[in-house]
């Protein structure tokens, strides 16, 4: 592995995509060379990164441009990199192209206009029809993903491509994302003084989370006089939903922080300090946050769709229209993960235990 030279493309290298390439360098050997864009924009990144890469790649001597394999995420269309990277000299025409699918554009409940999100959903079909191995963060992300292939191609009447969704799913895996607990593992856990428990929010701040159920049940709870903290985490934007200030009034006396933690250690202390983590999510593809949570002792209290019920067992998971039963419970009965439970938990997703699959992709695509 140390002698395989790999390239890795992210045009949003930010958040868990930032995170997760970190990880995969940090804890896996290998020859890394990393090419990136900030973590804005992704619609023009999905249209345009692909020629600006091969754009910077012409500017490096041609005997720096050979690689055994190029890694992407699915915020670029790697057909384009890849024809255009056959006419760049000194490329490898054996080099292999391995894609990672943090989410995919089938099932993300954006508001872009149907026929403008066709463009985005086309380009994750054929990015994963040209690369040589596929790489899912959960089985949901993968089923999903070509189920809405099928349906793709099911209304091209007068085309048959019927043979490509089995050849997807024969180069498709499930990978689960590494994450490094090392920081939460160093941080004392401490219950709160005043014995009110803590819920945390560490989701991004935007509408696919579905912030307008959480908050609507926080003060249903508040009205009917239950006691809890709230404590508000994740990344903000300049556009964001307008129930967060109205929480911020209506809870006021409940939030014992409101806002993204840039500090990794104080991040890792909030949690160690929180009860419960929750989830109302309409998008949700894998959930790192979550599962840092607890790994922190937080019990999760999570909706049974999406990724979830892979990943968590049933006692964690509310039906559809029982989240305020399912919190009101946990917040009266429930106490929180020990260290043992939460390491049981999450430990199959740290790196050390993920670090033989990720190379064995990477090296064979198996």
């Amino acid at each position: 592995m140390a002698n395989k030279k790999i390239l890795l493309v992210e045009p949003y290298y930010g958040g868990s995509h930032k995170r997760f390439l970190d990880g995969l360098t940090s804890y896996i050997d290998g020859q890394w060379t990393l090419m990136s864009l900030p973590a804005r924009k992704w619609k023009m990144r999905m249209q345009l990164a692909a020629p600006w890469f091969i754009g910077q790649l012409a500017k490096v001597p041609a005997v720096e441009r050979s690689f055994d394999t190029v890694l992407f995420s699915s915020f670029i269309d790697v057909a384009v990199f890849r024809a255009m990277a056959a006419f760049l000299e000194g490329w490898n025409p054996r080099c292999r192209y391995l894609t990672y699918f943090h989410e995919n554009q089938f099932c993300y409940p954006g508001f872009l206009d149907k026929h403008t999100s066709h463009q985005f959903t086309s380009i994750n079909f054929t990015t994963a029809l040209v690369s040589d191995s596929v790489a899912f963060n959960s089985e949901y992300n993968r089923t999903s993903f070509l189920e809405h292939c099928g349906s793709y191609l099911d209304k091209a009447a007068d085309i048959e491509l019927g043979d490509s969704i089995a050849e997807l799913y024969k180069k498709s895996l499930v990978l689960y994302p590494g994450i490094d607990f090392t920081p939460l593992d160093r941080v004392d856990r401490r219950s709160s003084k005043s014995g009110v428990k803590t819920i945390v929010w560490n989701h991004r701040w935007e509408h696919d989370k579905n912030p307008e159920e959480f908050f609507s049940t926080l003060y249903r709870l508040q009205d009917d006089g239950i006691d809890f903290n709230v404590c508000m985490l994740g990344q903000s934007f300049k556009h964001r939903p307008e129930c967060f200030e109205e929480a911020r009034k209506r809870l006021d006396r409940r939030i014992v922080q409101w806002g993204h933690v840039d500090n990794i250690e104080e991040y890792c202390s909030r949690l160690t300090t929180s009860d419960i983590v929750v989830s109302t999510a309409i998008h949700e593809f894998f959930g790192i946050a979550v599962i840092e949570a607890v790994r922190a002792g937080c019990v999760p209290v999570l909706p049974k769709r999406l990724a979830y019920p892979e990943i968590f067992e049933d006692r964690f998971l509310y039906e559809p229209g029982c989240f305020y039963d399912h919190l009101l419970n946990v917040l009266q009965t429930g106490d929180r993960l020990s260290v043992s439970e939460s390491r049981v938990i999450t430990e199959r997703f740290s790196w050390e235990r993920l670090g033989d699959n990720y190379r064995n992709w990477l090296i064979n695509g198996t």
